[in-house]
């Protein structure tokens, strides 16, 4: 019978097992990074007015409309989103789970990473990503799409949409998690293209 000390120690040693929790911790991390930059950089986005020498310029309505809602800028981008149809109730609570396993991984990655504790971020990184995913093709539906002249008229697909955060995503996953071969073929692509022109 092993020890359950001996196996925390054997696991905590295997490089291969050290690297894919030490990987998937910073990318269920990195995922989060992004996930509040589509919270809060959007709406942001949506508020600015112009450039100049001093910076972007942002209308006073942000302040009022969003930033005046609460104190933390993501909770008060959250409620703009929910107030516009972006988010429900759920979304609410499926960010309060991945904050929390956010936080758990950046408080407790020693524990995590020696066995101690549950690294339930695996489960809950496809709840991130389907937020992700919504607020994006949102975002890309109900301004993107509607303001380019090239759409007029175009049956759009939203399932086909993969907005760019979901390729950063997708593209850390397979380079960072994916087989030798797979996680090389995206660096191989851009150096045939880049000696192309």
């Amino acid at each position: 019978m092993t020890n359950p000390s001996t196996a925390k120690w054997e696991e905590f040693l295997s490089p291969s097992l050290l690297r894919t929790k030490l990987i998937s911790a910073s990318l269920f991390l990195t995922a989060f990074e992004l996930l509040k930059a589509s919270i809060v950089g959007r709406i942001k986005d949506f508020f600015m007015d112009g450039f100049d020498e001093k910076g972007w310029h942002i209308n006073p309505k942000y302040e009022k409309d969003v930033l005046s809602q609460n104190r933390s800028s993501v909770y008060a981008s959250l409620s703009w989103l929910q107030e516009n149809g972006v988010i429900d109730d759920q979304d609410l609570a499926t960010f309060e789970r991945i904050k929390e396993c956010r936080n758990k991984i950046a408080h407790d990655l020693p524990q995590i990473i020696g066995g101690e504790t549950d690294p339930d971020y695996v489960s809950v990184f496809p709840e991130l990503v389907a937020l992700l995913r919504k607020i994006e093709v949102w975002w890309v539906v109900n301004l993107e799409i509607p303001t380019n002249p090239d759409f007029q008229d175009a049956e759009i697909n939203e399932e086909g949409i993969v907005p760019g955060p979901l390729i950063t995503v997708q593209l850390m996953l397979n380079i960072a998690l994916g087989s030798e071969e797979e996680a090389n073929a995206y660096l191989k692509e851009f150096q045939r293209q880049k000696s192309e022109l």
